[in-house]
């Protein structure tokens, strides 16, 4: 029989790749999502099967990480053999206005699946994987992070995350519990979440080289994030699970970038070369100079001539909205554990990830652009 397991926040990105992931391992998967007006499934649509086949793999059920008795419910009529804890109120910014619903859902979220599985006398069937996060190191101790360094959380999105950490670390000493924290650092992909800095960047890139947008404004460019693919961060979620001993690991690329190098990084995968100037909320990237070759290839020959007419203009400019209330500086994980006890090797490297989501990116801006425009395609759209 395929083994069972149940995903929660199976719509967001970490969710749709490891549905696929386990699916094709041959898992039969069970997602929670919340309930909304809006279907809210675009990333696990390609997965989708109608309710009335038979032998399904891929089952949807409405839940909630703030609901006790939903979560138990689903627990016990499921009886997964894995579960994932991906749900969670994700964007640190926002964390800052929404402290409350921060700590119910990512905090006291993960104490509910525990005390459901204990409570449903699944500690020996059930394995637990609890997504924890690179934010948890904050102010950071130590240069790497390794699981052994000290956290400093500086948000309340990592404060709530801390708390999900170590209550996972009690019930699995308490009770015995295959419980395990998976530390990612940074991982993105075409999926992530338009918010988000990566996804933020590379989808206005696309944008200014289309012409449909002008300028972006960001916050501390100087910020360093360890960036990796989220398909090579779900392949680490799962090793976590076969385990014969529960353990926690620091996934990470064990490289750390600058947002604004992610940015030139952006524009030159398509050609464009960004030169920054200036400082703090002054700094600026004027467009410097076309690879023209590149960008007909990347974009398209139609578009050339407007960009070319936009060489010295600033595209990208600070402002201070997007600050955070306290800053983290600088993650840079050492995934040493991870390597030796799970073989675990990230496959995709910056470079790669970067031109996976301008394409992505730039393929869902010209469509949607063209739907705009009633549907015709208009080659000379800068002028």
């Amino acid at each position: 029989m395929s083994k069972v397991a149940l995903i929660t926040g199976i719509t967001g990105q970490d969710g749709a790749y490891l549905a696929e992931y386990l699916i094709k391992k041959g898992y039969q998967v069970h997602g929670i999502k919340r309930r909304s007006s809006m279907f809210n499934t675009e990333r696990i649509d390609h997965l989708y099967q109608d309710p009335h086949e038979v032998n399904r793999n891929l089952i949807l059920h409405y839940g909630d990480l703030t609901d006790s008795l939903n979560l138990t419910r689903i627990i016990g009529e499921i009886q997964p053999d894995e579960i994932y804890n991906l749900a969670a109120m994700s964007h640190v910014k926002v964390s800052f206005d929404t402290p409350e619903y921060t700590a119910n859902a990512d905090g006291l979220g993960v104490l509910r699946i525990l005390e459901a599985v204990r409570l449903l006398k699944l500690t020996e069937k059930t394995r637990i994987y609890q997504a924890s996060t690179s934010e948890l190191y904050g102010l950071v101790q130590e240069v790497p992070q390794k699981e052994t360094t000290p956290f400093y959380p500086r948000s309340p999105y990592a404060v709530a995350k801390l708390y999900g950490y170590w209550i996972t670390v009690n019930y699995r000493e308490a009770y015995g519990m295959h419980a395990s924290n998976g530390i990612l650092f940074n991982h993105e992909s075409p999926l992530r979440g338009e918010t988000f800095v990566t996804r933020k960047v590379t989808r206005a890139v696309a944008r200014i080289a289309l012409g449909i947008q002008q300028k972006v404004y960001m916050g501390n460019l100087s910020s360093k994030r360890d960036w990796g693919h989220a398909k090579d961060y779900v392949r680490a979620m799962y090793l976590i699970l076969q385990q014969d001993e529960p353990s926690d690991y620091v996934i990470a690329t064990g490289i750390t970038t600058t947002i604004r190098d992610f940015i030139r990084l952006a524009f030159q995968e398509i050609g464009l070369e960004a030169e920054f100037k200036g400082e703090g909320v002054d700094e600026i990237a004027c467009l410097s100079a076309v690879n023209e070759s590149v960008f007909n290839q990347k974009i398209g020959e139609a578009y050339l001539e407007s960009i070319r007419k936009r060489i010295g203009e600033t595209l990208v400019g600070v402002d201070p909205q997007y600050f955070r209330p306290t800053e983290v500086d600088l993650l840079l994980g050492d995934a040493t554990k991870a390597r030796t006890i799970l073989s675990w090797e990230p496959r995709y490297s910056l470079l790669d990830l970067i031109q996976d989501m301008m394409l992505s990116d730039v393929k869902l801006m010209k469509k949607e652009s063209y739907l705009k425009k009633g549907g015709y395609q208009i080659l000379n759209y800068f002028e």
